[in-house]
């Protein structure tokens, strides 16, 4: 008598094979550690730098990489060490020494946030969220950053490279959506730890990782403190498509021409007239149009005569 034969499982009977998430506490002393050994020594990271110092970065860091940050950082605390030192200089000399970091708006937010804090608080960069979050120029994210950062809080700080190492380690996913989605910011707090201090060191130890290991090309696992509970590892790194980026073009765009007129308004040590700036671009439509977007941002002032200048107000 013949057995009878078991019956073929089709594939929609298999249960997948499922990737453990890593919980927080999984991730928390691993990452730290990382951090306390191969963290940079930069300077808005020591002591000596207080909360100003670590504001002041913030701003220049957004868009920009840190090796061309640093040397503006410095030039800047050494000119202006206290917000009160910078707003009772016109906003244009904010523009000027801004030089050439790019999107120039961030030195006039920089400072009116400056104005600001010595109006509201006494010159003391305030330490409440709600208070940093009140400052002009100052969005959830860097005034997370500033209460983390300078005074240890816990805060849930998510900017790209935080972003992505939580895709990848917790979610599975290459690369985080284009824009911070709730979901995202729910997990980010569900990742905090309870402390103060630690979950601050947390988000700097985060922050590094993406910035070093966890990169959006060519990330190096084997470096990785986290790699053995990583999900999309374990998950064999499937390819997703990555967050749209913006066109790298500059040559010839308004925001070459823009910065083009601004280095002119910089170097100059008075008002400019118009027949100087239009020897800047050639082609007179695209020049006006770069002209006037500067005169609305309010990062260049019109006087009469045909003269500009950097702002004085």
């Amino acid at each position: 008598m013949t057995a009878p034969t078991k019956p073929q499982s089709s594939p929609a009977d298999v249960t997948p094979t499922s990737t453990p998430t890593p919980t927080a506490t999984d991730l928390h002393t691993p990452v730290i550690a990382w951090f306390e050994t191969h963290a940079r020594d930069l300077p808005w990271r020591r002591p000596e730098a207080g909360p100003w110092g670590v504001m002041v970065s913030e701003f220049m860091l957004q868009q920009t990489p840190v090796n061309r940050v640093l040397p503006v950082y410095e030039q800047w605390l050494a000119r202006w060490p206290r917000p009160a030192d910078l707003a009772k200089e016109p906003p244009g000399e904010a523009v000027r020494a801004w030089g050439r970091l790019g999107y120039p708006r961030r030195a006039l937010r920089l400072h009116g946030a400056a104005v600001a804090i010595t109006e509201r608080h006494g010159g003391d960069v305030p330490r409440e969220h709600a208070q940093l979050l009140a400052l002009p120029g100052i969005g959830e994210y860097t005034a997370a950053a500033v209460a983390s950062f300078a005074y240890g809080q816990r805060h849930a700080v998510l900017d790209t490279n935080v972003r992505r190492v939580f895709a990848r380690a917790v979610s599975g996913t290459q690369y985080p959506p284009n824009a911070t989605t709730a979901a995202e910011r729910k997990l980010a707090r569900a990742l905090l730890p309870e402390d103060d201090g630690t979950a601050s060191r947390w988000a700097a130890a985060s922050m590094e990782l993406g910035a070093l290991v966890c990169t959006a090309k060519n990330e190096t696992c084997g470096r990785c403190p986290i790699a053995g509970q990583c999900a999309w590892r374990l998950a064999g790194k499937p390819a997703h498509e990555g967050p749209a980026r913006r066109g790298q073009t500059y040559a010839g765009t308004d925001r070459q021409v823009r910065g083009k007129l601004l280095a002119v308004l910089r170097e100059a040590i008075g008002p400019v007239p118009q027949t100087v700036l239009d020897r800047v671009w050639d082609e007179p439509v695209q020049r006006a149009r770069a002209l006037d977007g500067l005169v609305s941002d309010g990062l260049v002032e019109p006087l009469p005569g045909g003269l500009y200048r950097l702002p004085l107000t």
